[in-house]
């Protein structure tokens, strides 16, 4: 994590600290030697044994910031931290962790989240800058029912992260959700009021506040419904319409209630690192609450209709409804203003939904024929 404290920004323009661990005392000690000393080095860096070393005078700022960082991603097993780890083992200047439990294998290294002493050995094992943490209970129903496991990989699990993270000088990106809202009021900003209407939004609105309690510089990024590529239909919210979809030998009830935004996790990956780029430029820009939502908006009933025009394919059996059913109670429309993210990040990462669900889908067939 880059350092930049007021009080040396202007006598040491190039003083910059790759390990957090430095404390200011050693900075201001840095400034002394700098200015009353006559010193004059281009700036120097803290290695991870703390040792200061010289940076080469023909380096700037944004050289140093080319160096290689590194980003552990919990829950890269799941649907959202497969497209993040993708994204991150894509670019060389990125040295990647991706930890997952269930599914773990390959390069991932498996870790119980919730057993405090793995997970704290993985992490400081690994030295990490940054950590995204996606891994969660995300499926409400179950939250509704296991109150006591959520709250530990939701919250608990968070909390530790947070702490070691810390420790470690490095900070956390927290995904969380639009379901922190209650959705009577449509679009929420980041400082809109919260109010959860099921245990699985309370838990994450939990974690949002663990997250912030424990480094206020932390980062918290609620999203939306997600879909993209995929291990199976049931995955995502979004792909396991398909499967009723296309099973037109039977009549199928799809809810005609809740807006829901889908929004494709490739964008969320690249809105994650654009974040950590300039978190990491700038660790005052980037700090508190984040969102991100595609631009669409459909019912679940809607979605499966233009599922069915992307695939060519009778939705006749499709049918709307218009009464709840489900077990935790789900907020109508909860609709995430983007704005702060888009003028942080510079872009608007935006997949077509029609494209996003045909690729995704696509793909997937194309696997489990071969």
């Amino acid at each position: 994590m880059f350092y930049s404290p007021s009080f040396l920004s202007s006598p040491i323009k190039l003083i910059d600290v790759v390990n957090s661990k430095l404390s200011n005392c050693l900075l201001l000690a840095l400034y002394l030697l700098k200015n009353h000393l006559n010193i004059k080095p281009d700036g120097v860096y803290c290695d991870k044994k703390f040792r200061l070393k010289p940076i080469n005078p023909c380096r700037n700022i944004k050289t140093l910031l080319k160096m290689v960082r590194k980003v552990i991603i919990t829950g890269a097993t799941g649907l959202l931290g497969r497209a993040v780890l993708e994204k991150f083992k894509s670019d060389s200047k990125w040295e990647t962790l991706g930890l997952g439990f269930s599914r773990a294998g390959n390069e991932l290294k498996k870790v119980d989240l919730t057993d405090k002493q793995a997970t704290t050995k993985v992490i400081n094992d690994f030295e990490p800058h940054i950590i995204i943490h996606c891994a969660a209970q995300r499926r409400p129903d179950i939250c509704e029912n296991e109150e006591e496991v959520t709250r530990q990989m939701n919250i608990e699990a968070t909390a530790t992260i947070c702490d070691i993270a810390k420790t470690l000088g490095a900070f956390v990106i927290y995904i969380s959700t639009d379901y922190v809202f209650d959705g009577t009021k449509p679009p929420y900003k980041p400082s809109d009021a919260t109010n959860p209407l099921n245990k699985y939004g309370i838990s994450k609105l939990e974690g949002e506040k663990v997250t912030l309690e424990i480094d206020h510089n932390n980062v918290v990024l609620r999203v939306p419904v997600l879909y993209g590529e995929i291990a199976s239909l049931d995955e995502s919210a979004v792909t396991i319409l398909y499967e009723k979809v296309a099973d037109n030998t039977k009549n199928c009830l799809m809810s005609h209630i809740e807006q829901k935004f889908p929004t494709n996790t490739a964008d969320i990956a690249k809105v994650l690192e654009l974040l950590c780029i300039e978190k990491l430029e700038d660790s005052k820009k980037v700090k508190g609450i984040f969102q991100w939502s595609g631009n669409e908006k459909f019912t679940k009933y809607e979605m499966s209709l233009r599922i069915g025009k992307v695939f060519k394919t009778s939705v006749d059996h499709v049918q709307a409804m218009t009464k709840a059913d489900s077990v935790a109670k789900r907020p109508v429309d909860c609709q995430l203003d983007c704005s702060t993210t888009i003028e942080v990040i510079g872009c608007n990462p935006q997949t077509n939904f029609d494209d996003g669900i045909y690729k995704s889908i696509s793909d997937f067939n194309n696997k489990s024929n071969n």
